[in-house]
């Protein structure tokens, strides 16, 4: 496995080490003494999958009061995935890193806890899976505008359309309104 820095200093790209030949492919997607030793976590508590159309962008999500770190990687399709950090004890705060995952890079990120994290569907549809430090809660989630020019997050947008947003991400706050991390 290798990690790559991005940008903002907490936030990594996984790059797993994938064994294939012609009857497909075997990788490791997580292995708690492998990340542990990388200085990622090795504890989560809950797995997620969903399933998006091109157009659709989902986030930025994020919790206050139980703030979940996220293991993010794309199963089928192609994603434009995005952390903003919104510590603001941080010197990075409110700065942004993207990077494509995508079913053939077989990338995943490492979302800490005190990021909002989204993604835009680049491919026809995609298939998201990612892994949680702590429980979903609804009521301490939050969403961060989507597209706060404060934040200025270059998404790949198909040909200047709309996103397709959930009513919750429509109604996100901008950075300076949103209930940031101490």
């Amino acid at each position: 496995m290798q990690v790559i820095d991005t940008v903002l200093d907490a936030v990594k790209i996984i790059v797993p080490d994938v064994y294939g030949d012609d009857r497909g492919f075997f990788l490791e997607s997580w292995n708690r003494q492998t990340f542990e030793a990388n200085g990622l976590p090795g504890s989560f508590v809950q797995d997620n999958h969903s399933r998006s159309s091109q157009g659709v962008l989902r986030g930025l999500h994020y919790q206050v009061n139980h703030p979940q770190g996220k293991l993010v990687r794309v199963t089928r399709g192609e994603v434009f995935d995005v952390a903003v950090d919104l510590r603001k004890s941080s010197l990075q705060f409110g700065q942004w890193a993207g990077v494509l995952l995508s079913e053939s890079n077989k990338r995943q990120l490492w979302v800490p806890e005190g990021f909002a994290h989204g993604f835009y569907v680049v491919s026809e549809t995609a298939d998201f899976q990612y892994k949680c430090t702590d429980y979903y809660r609804p009521e301490f989630e939050r969403s961060l505008k989507w597209d706060d020019p404060d934040v200025g997050i270059e998404w790949p947008i198909i040909d200047g359309t709309e996103p397709l947003l959930a009513v919750k991400d429509a109604a996100g706050l901008a950075l300076k309104q949103c209930d940031a991390f101490d």
